[in-house]
């Protein structure tokens, strides 16, 4: 894969370091010991700076690059699937890219723990939802990959969706090649959920291929749980939320907004989300008694026994 952009005429991008974290010429020769311990310095270097400057987008292209690594590891589940393998690792670069944007160093889990379902699920996303219904040109089925791709890097940037103009731009192409890119998205569809999943498969079904668990559920039960925390929390604290997460807007957005700095909306996020996780956690250790087990124990299945 060619290595993100770097703008090479901004000082902050002409050496090798940001700020005190030296930056390898080439991230994505780095052994996989140096990439998670340089990519914790960049994830800690990347909570201070601000969404959308150059030095923001400059640490986490470099991120992008050192855990290429997660994204072709995940890849490899799906190595016979009739889609070319680099098409699956662009399509997993997505995911890291939201991984990357979501991960909070604060908490302590590797970044490999946290990164690897979203990759995976985007993965999943693309088999499970998308096929193409008719034959499509190889260079339009890759334009529409890179469209997905740079569209949401440069929302992340941007602090909005970016413009058809603005996104053929950062492509290389022209506005008429942006358009035929869009027309061929239109000639995907819904894939059969009971198609068969590929020559080594057990003729099973393509959800029994994605996992038999469904993700859905579990985003209940932490909805129900999340309630009760979310209505005890100051009105600013549910309006930081709801900007956030209801309405997506960038830090820097609901800073101008409330009239606060970002470093201040990045701190009353992460005490926000520490409130809550604490919640959750408790709830979760009180969730021993037989009610809750009966609860979430399927009729008839023994504690320990596989559906």
């Amino acid at each position: 894969m060619t290595p993100l952009p770097r703008d090479t005429a901004d000082p902050v991008h002409t050496g090798l370091t940001v700020d005190t974290v030296e930056i390898p010429e080439n991230p994505l020769a780095v052994s996989t010991d140096d990439a998670r311990s340089l990519s914790v310095a960049l994830f800690h270097r990347l909570r201070s700076l601000a969404e959308g400057t150059a030095e923001y987008s400059y640490v986490r292209n470099t991120l992008v690059e050192l855990n290429l690594s997660l994204v072709k590891y995940a890849a490899r589940r799906f190595r016979n699937r009739s889609e070319p393998f680099e098409d699956i690792v662009q399509v997993g670069t997505i995911g890291l890219i939201k991984a990357i944007n979501r991960y909070d160093v604060e908490r302590g889990v590797e970044f490999a723990t946290f990164a690897v379902p979203t990759i995976t699920g985007e993965m999943k996303r693309f088999f499970r939802d998308t096929s193409w219904s008719v034959k499509v040109p190889r260079r339009l089925q890759e334009l529409r990959l890179d469209m997905a791709k740079s569209c949401d890097a440069m929302e992340q940037d941007l602090g909005r969706r970016p413009t058809d103009h603005e996104l053929a731009e950062h492509l290389g192409v022209s506005d008429d090649a942006l358009a035929e890119g869009r027309q061929a998205a239109n000639c995907y569809v819904a894939e059969s959920l009971s198609t068969s999943v590929g020559q080594d498969s057990d003729g099973g079904s393509l959800p029994r291929s994605l996992g038999s668990e469904e993700e859905a559920y579990q985003r209940i039960e932490d909805l129900e749980t999340l309630k009760p925390l979310l209505g005890a929390l100051g009105e600013r604290d549910r309006l930081v939320l709801q900007l956030r997460f209801g309405d997506e807007l960038t830090q820097s957005q609901i800073g101008e907004r409330l009239g606060i700095s970002q470093m201040h909306v990045s701190r009353l996020l992460s005490r926000i989300m520490a409130k809550l996780r604490a919640g959750m956690l408790e709830d979760t250790e009180g969730a021993g008694s037989t009610e809750t087990r009966d609860r979430r124990q399927p009729q008839g299945q023994e504690e320990d026994g596989a559906y």
